[in-house]
């Protein structure tokens, strides 16, 4: 087995929680500070830098956007942010009041999906912030991250719902229900092979559907760590954090699961991404983003 090496990055105090993170076009990570209200930048090497929005906002998930800036969610401010590599920053509010935006992601016509955790609907921005929300056919379900499938449709978590949906170009939505009962699927991406990775932080499993609604599932080692976030490497592999277990986790192409403890108890990691340097990184709620990397691999 590849011996894996872990380093922590500070990028803040432990009261401002790094809680997503992505990788821009400038060749650097952008982070979200969720309880201090601010976007983070690093260049691995280098110094964090970071922009002040609304102290109380919420700034959750943050994805590269079409027209070379980052996008973000503001969970309790109800907008969607985006900000260029230069720092300029510009947001728009959503049209539904307490929608508690969350996932968001580049779509394949160009627009950016979101989630709206609170109301129940997905909503599409364009790059000039034109606002669209399109209504699910499911109360209370709670979606939660989204990602583009390689099918041309928006992917994404129905929390509260058991279950994962689809919408396409066209906003027609497609419900697909979890095996495993009340399993709360959290993160989703798109892997390698057309088929979509998912989390299910209250089973403790990972899952795996192909676009026609074939749905796998992996239980953990640890069925109480709490998988968060997940990503796909180069080759395929799904990565993936355990906010409970403190240990990030990779399920090979051969369904084969490794995990590995990170270096600090009780970090807290969330979201997960691979970096500009090729390692994946994620951030941990604690204050640093970790960076993990085969032992004999340089920043």
């Amino acid at each position: 087995m590849t011996q894996i090496s872990i380093e922590e990055h500070a990028v803040a105090d432990s009261e401002a929680g790094p809680y997503a993170l992505t990788t821009g076009t400038d060749g650097a990570l952008w982070f979200t500070l969720v309880h201090s209200g601010r976007i983070g930048r690093l260049v691995p090497g280098e110094e964090p830098t970071t922009h002040q929005l609304d102290p109380t906002c919420g700034p959750t998930v943050i994805t590269p956007g079409p027209d070379g800036a980052l996008w973000f969610t503001e969970y309790r401010a109800d907008r969607i942010g985006r900000i260029t590599t230069d720092g300029v920053i510009d947001e728009f509010d959503v049209p539904t009041p307490g929608c508690g935006p969350f996932g968001i992601a580049t779509g394949p016509d160009g627009a950016l999906w979101f989630t709206e955790t609170a109301s129940d609907r997905i909503g599409r921005i364009t790059a000039d912030g034109r606002i669209t929300e399109f209504p699910l056919p499911l109360t209370g379900a709670f979606p939660s991250a989204i990602t583009a499938g390689n099918d041309g449709g928006m992917w994404f978590t129905l929390n509260q719902a058991n279950a994962l949906g689809r919408i396409g170009m066209d906003g027609a939505v497609t419900i697909h229900p979890l095996p495993t009962e009340a399993a709360g699927p959290v993160g989703i991406a798109t892997g390698r092979d057309g088929a979509l990775w998912f989390v299910e932080i209250a089973a403790g499993q990972i899952g795996r559907i192909t676009p026609d609604g074939q749905i796998t599932e992996f239980p953990l080692p640890d069925r109480t760590a709490r998988p968060h976030a997940v990503t796909v490497d180069e080759q395929g592999a799904a990565w993936f954090t355990e906010w409970g277990g403190n240990r990030v986790g990779m399920i090979a192409p051969d369904d084969s699961i490794t995990v590995h403890d990170l270096p600090t108890p009780h970090s807290e990691p969330h979201g997960i991404t691979v970096g500009p340097d090729g390692a994946l990184w994620t951030a941990l709620e604690t204050g640093a983003l970790a960076r993990v990397a085969p032992a004999d691999s340089t920043t």
